[in-house]
């Protein structure tokens, strides 16, 4: 298979049943990528497939040949990361590469998006630590 991850074009043989998680932080050595629930209901594994948020436990990767693959390594530091720090809105850390991932597309279609937006948009990304105010706050803050 072939496919642009992070901007830089990758070649690889898979077998069929390799799951993308599998295949960014196995072979790829892209650990960002959080493997929590393996049933797509976590968000966690959230990269973004050609712009849009895709779960990465659920996609094979040979499902992803030709494809634009942004991962958290790859997503620019900007006002959303720097408002993830200011507002404390991470703790453990294992969901806020997931959480960055979906927040950024979701930013890109709805650059001023109200509090109600902005939760129905994290609605498939869950975080034990932080109650989500913190995360709702950064966003809207950025």
């Amino acid at each position: 298979m072939s496919v642009r991850v992070n901007g830089t074009q990758r070649h690889a043989e898979v077998e069929p049943r390799t799951l993308l998680s599998d295949f960014l932080r196995h072979d790829l050595g892209l650990t960002g990528t959080k493997v929590g629930c393996e049933t797509g209901s976590c968000g966690a594994c959230t990269v973004q497939l050609d712009g849009e948020p895709a779960r990465a436990c659920l996609t094979f990767a040979i499902q992803v040949h030709e494809a634009d693959i942004t991962t958290i390594e790859g997503l620019p530091h900007g006002p959303l990361h720097a408002a993830f720090h200011e507002h404390h809105a991470l703790q453990c850390g294992f969901c806020t590469a997931g959480m960055l991932m979906t927040l950024d597309a979701f930013l890109k279609t709805n650059p001023e998006p109200t509090e109600d937006e902005v939760k129905h948009a994290l609605s498939g990304n869950l975080c034990r630590c932080t109650g989500y105010a913190p995360i709702v706050k950064a966003v809207l803050e950025r």
